[in-house]
């Protein structure tokens, strides 16, 4: 009781955009056994407590866990299979409750993967309390020394040349320079500086702790020695200076992580006054680094730098643990972000929000606590259900040979060997044979290098498989990227169409509009997101490439979706993939605010050589809308049904079939321009209505094809009731396309009625049919079963219709 007389008020509230949201969610079914507990974190909580229950009334308790001091608990053993029920509560700086919060409803399968977290003691003492601490643990020491002479020599020898080019030309230990006082900080000279001042970090420590692991296996002194100055002269740097993490995050962090991995290697070479200086600079940054973490980055965790700070944390916490007296609750904190909500930016179908280079870059970076959780902790990370599908996100995004293609921050410069280190990681963790082919047809696992590199050894082959089995195509729910291919096994052959429609928003790296679309064929790009970052937050950056006129969406008077904000949210409303029909709908009018009421983009992917974009759009006044559309290129405009794109060895014909009044504008030019590219050429069109409408259609088809193919010209479209009915000519027939724009009414085909806001059928040169696919909701059913490619009966459509729309 508190001293009002009643429990103290517990705040229960659905979480708000950009908040990680209690989990497990009400009626959630768990991928892990047992589930990671996260709730709102309340003010003024001294501790909280968790119970869970097999019935909502919590008669009797199954499982209690108190004294808990983050607003997350992962249970240290697994849970009955079947229907829980859980629970919270705070106690304030006074020891008095708060009530339970209401009892969320989940579930555990009997597939759910084992994966408790040992408790905080149990983890703790499985760090060894001597040196060395990360990545190796004392008695590997007399293995690797084997390996070192052995099977590992040659990794071993890249290591000594390593170290004995460092005794010739060691790299300058001065302090990296603070930015000038009236400095502008968005242009080169600042970045200059700032990026700078990480790679100079990185030099000394790193070089710091590949001399001390070298000497640690081999016995070198004059290595020792040198590692010894470095991390000595990088410990009399400033504390609050250009390497802090405050100043300079890109500098701070590395120093973090390097200088533990340079001090674990080296301790036994260090005098304990030389220990204690390290202590004392590892106190303050590692401090600094956790206070900008603290209580709130486990519910409010969406952000990018944050989500390599906290396992870069988690290292400083055991290197330096009982020589550092945070140095525990680090460690604690670090398992319990990744039990808790790692991956921030992807889920179990292995997507990821922030794009490629991203999702490439931060893999590698947590590989390293990958290995250093397995050797200090015993727990290995790769068990997650994430990782099961991780790899399947570079294999669909970009097959072997693909340049400049998917969604998120630098992906028009990312190409698929840029995928190689990350995909060799989880091929050589979770075993997937067509993994191991996408790897191979790189070239194979790199060789490895570094300290690194020599402690995992060479990549051991597994047996690969050529993805042609699988079906080309994938939808990432979890991230709203759906991905349209013809083949997986080679971007020179493939047509790839991509859309993005994302719960995430438009938020950090993955900042294009939703309902934004992109063609690539025959290993070109034809239509692409523009831009190119000079350096992140610049003017061109903020300004034209987060603005949705930056990528192939729409604008309502010029208007485009919030930028980079969890709230301009998109969602994928129905996916199908087959051999013939690929197709998917986003709806994104949530992203503009109050300025649209719906904005539901239907893409129908007839492979190869057909795209057909159906656009419904319903602004709250009458508006006009810009339709945008992006080329690397110059485009030739013949007219709005006459739009032709040509990149290398690809090309793509645009038609707008509707409105048919459009005003086309094309520029090269980019407003702002980006500093310093001045070798960016784009193409930018913008088809614009001319009268203020508050409903309008786009119906767009894109005909992509090799460069020495003529595709067919002929397309038509006619207004019937309830929608229009699309007839476009093809290499081997013809497809008409109902489309349905009153969702009150059906669409009519011909002489038929069609209860669908989609129906495309495909006939051949006789007019027989051969394939169609009937969209309604979120129900989408192929005449042709995917897997089999058996008819299904006549009545297959008003059996279809006759369920309803509640999804399969």
């Amino acid at each position: 009781m508190s001293r009002r007389g009643g429990p103290i008020k517990l705040y229960n509230g659905a979480a708000a955009p950009g908040e990680w949201g209690h989990r497990p969610a009400r009626d959630e079914v768990c991928t892990t056994n047992p589930p990671a507990f996260v709730w709102r974190p309340q003010g003024g909580a001294a501790g909280y407590e968790l119970e869970c229950s097999r019935n909502a009334y919590f008669g009797s308790v199954a499982y209690r866990a108190g004294a808990i001091t983050y607003n997350c608990h992962c249970p240290p053993e697994p849970f009955v299979p079947g229907r829980w029920f859980w629970r919270f509560r705070y106690l304030d700086k006074h020891g008095e409750e708060s009530d339970w919060c209401n009892a969320r409803m989940f579930h555990i399968p009997p597939d759910a993967v084992a994966f408790a977290m040992p408790g905080r003691e149990e983890l703790l003492g499985r760090i060894p309390r001597e040196h060395p601490r990360l990545f190796i643990r004392p008695e590997d020491l007399l293995e690797l020394r084997k390996l070192a002479g052995g099977v590992r020599r040659d990794l071993y020898a890249g290591l000594v040349a390593e170290c004995d080019q460092l005794l010739v030309n060691p790299p300058p230990t001065d302090e990296p320079p603070e930015y000038p006082p009236d400095m502008d900080r968005t242009g080169n000279e600042w970045r200059a500086i700032w990026w700078g001042n990480r790679l100079h970090a990185i030099d000394v420590l790193n070089s710091a702790a590949t001399l001390a692991f070298t000497s640690l296996v081999g016995g070198q002194d004059d290595y020792a020695a040198l590692a010894r100055r470095l991390l000595l002269d990088a410990a009399r740097w400033n504390l609050q200076g250009s390497t802090s993490f405050g100043y300079n995050y890109e500098a701070g962090l590395p120093y973090a992580y390097l200088f533990a991995r340079a001090y674990t290697f080296l301790h036994d070479r260090l005098s304990e006054g030389e220990r204690g200086l390290c202590r004392h600079v590892m106190t303050y940054r590692g401090r600094e680094i956790h206070s900008h973490l603290g209580h709130t980055h486990i519910w409010r965790p969406f952000g990018s730098h944050t989500n390599r700070a906290w396992h870069f944390l988690g290292e400083v916490g055991i290197a330096f643990l009982d020589e550092i007296p945070d140095a525990a609750e680090w460690v604690w904190f670090a398992a319990n972000v990744f039990f808790s909500t790692y991956p921030v930016w992807g889920d179990d179908d292995g997507g990821w929000h922030e794009g490629l280079p991203y999702w490439a870059s931060y893999l590698r970076r947590f590989g390293w606590w990958a290995d250093v959780m397995r050797s200090a902790l015993g727990i290995d990370a790769f068990q997650k259900p994430y990782f099961r599908q991780a790899g399947y996100h570079a294999m669909y995004l970009q097959p072997p040979g693909a340049r400049g293609t998917g969604f998120g921050d630098l992906s028009s410069r990312h190409e698929s060997h840029d995928n190689l280190d990350a995909m060799s990681l989880l091929t050589a963790r979770m075993r997937n044979p067509h993994w191991q082919w996408y790897v191979n047809a790189h070239g194979g696992a790199p060789l490895p290098s570094g300290y690194v590199g020599f402690v995992r050894g060479e990549a051991v082959a597994q047996r690969a498989e050529c993805p042609s089995t699988l079906p080309t195509s994938r939808c990432f729910r979890g991230t709203g990227i759906a991905v349209l291919n013809t083949t997986l096994t080679s971007a020179s052959d493939n047509v790839q169409v991509m859309l993005k429609s994302s719960p995430f928003g438009t938020q950090s790296h993955g900042y294009e509009a939703q309902n934004a679309f992109l063609l690539s064929a025959f290993g070109e790009r034809l239509l692409i997101r523009s831009g190119r970052r000079d350096f992140p937050g610049s003017d061109h950056h903020r300004n034209w490439m987060w603005h949705t006129r930056s990528v192939n969406s729409i604008t309502v008077n010029g208007q485009g979706q919030g930028r980079r904000v969890p709230t301009a949210k998109g969602q994928i409303l129905a996916f199908h993939a087959s051999p013939f029909f690929d197709y998917v709908a986003g709806e994104a009018g949530q992203a503009y605010g109050r300025h649209l009421r719906r904005f539901t983009r239907h893409v129908l992917f007839v492979k190869p050589c057909v795209l057909l974009i159906y656009d419904r759009l319903e602004a709250a006044v009458p508006s006009l809308f810009q339709w945008f559309l992006h080329m690397p290129t110059a485009v030739d405009v013949r007219g709005p049904r006459d739009i032709r794109v040509v990149n290398g060895a690809a090309g793509c014909r645009v038609a707008f079939l509707t409105p048919m009044t459009l005003d086309i504008e094309v520029t090269d030019r980019f407003d702002p321009p980006p500093q310093g590219q001045a070798d960016l050429t784009e193409c930018h069109l913008t088809a614009h209505t001319s009268v203020p409408e508050q409903r309008v259609e786009f119906i767009t088809l894109i005909r992509p094809h090799r460069v020495d193919q003529e595709p067919p010209a002929g397309a038509s479209v006619e207004d019937v009731p309830g929608g229009y009915r699309v007839r476009v000519e093809m290499p081997d027939g013809y497809l008409v396309v109902a489309l349905n724009n009153d969702d009150a009414s059906p669409v009519q085909d011909g002489d038929t009625s069609r209860a669908a806001d989609l129906f495309a059928t495909r006939f051949d040169y006789d007019g027989e049919p051969v394939d169609a696919l009937h969209v309604k909701g979120s129900r989408v059913v192929g005449l042709k079963d995917m897997s089999s490619y058996r008819l299904i009966p006549p009545a297959w459509e008003s059996q279809m219709a006759g369920e309803g729309d509640d999804g399969e």
